[in-house]
């Protein structure tokens, strides 16, 4: 069971959960404030956050201000770390104890591009939201909206709140999708340092991606692959 000390850090503000902020407080009272119940709640963030804000795998900020909840909210996209952010950010605004979780993923869905600049499907430090739900600390992924799973054949990712919510092993078509390799922990606010070191160690031509649209390569993809099917 989490202890005092865990749900009392998992409530406050941090520099990248930055759920004081009056973008993200405003976000949550508008999506959720209404709602009773915290599961209720969590689900109605949830599918907000990944929705509302398009998933961009291109737009890598590392700083504070990219990687937080309330630069989503600014941008109107995100990759799956900030996204990830923005709801553990919501949940707290409402009084529902969140954090970060990262794990390492094999992602065998992505772009030709992207997969260039990677060398490798290995997507390390992949951003969840864990939120401490009747005791126990549930995982949450709203990064893919809707939108791009439908233009890469991917399963909708949906949260109940009385389950991890994890992506799927396969896509619409049978395909692989994602493998999860190893989950490197749950953390009150975004290790940035950490991120930092695994980033520059894996991927070492990061920022080459400058200019590039990842809406623009996704959607050539699916054109082809509705070519092709």
């Amino acid at each position: 069971m989490p202890t005092e000390d865990d749900v009392a850090a998992a409530l406050r503000p941090s520099a990248t959960i930055d759920s004081g902020h009056p973008a993200v407080v405003a976000f949550a009272q508008e999506v959720a404030g209404k709602i009773a119940g915290d599961r209720e709640r969590a689900v109605a963030l949830h599918d907000a956050v990944r929705d509302r804000f398009r998933y961009d795998a291109y737009k890598l900020d590392l700083s504070v201000a990219g990687l937080s909840g309330s630069g989503v909210l600014a941008n109107g996209y995100g990759w799956c770390v900030p996204k990830a952010a923005l709801l553990a950010a919501s949940c707290r605004a409402l009084g529902v104890p969140a954090r970060i979780g990262l794990a390492d993923v094999r992602n065998h869905l992505s772009t030709a591009r992207l997969r260039g600049w990677m060398g490798t499907d290995v997507f390390y430090c992949h951003g969840y939201t864990a939120i401490l739900l009747d005791g126990r600390w549930l995982k949450a992924t709203p990064a893919f909206n809707v939108e791009l799973c439908r233009k890469m054949r991917l399963r909708t990712l949906e949260f109940d709140a009385t389950a991890d919510s994890i992506y799927h092993p396969f896509d619409l078509e049978g395909k692989r999708h994602m493998e999860y390799l190893r989950f490197r922990g749950e953390y009150d606010d975004i290790p940035r340092e950490e991120l930092l070191q695994v980033f520059a160690e894996h991927y070492p031509r990061l920022g080459r991606l400058d200019g590039a649209s990842w809406s623009q390569d996704v959607d050539a993809e699916a054109s082809k692959e509705d070519h092709h099917g």
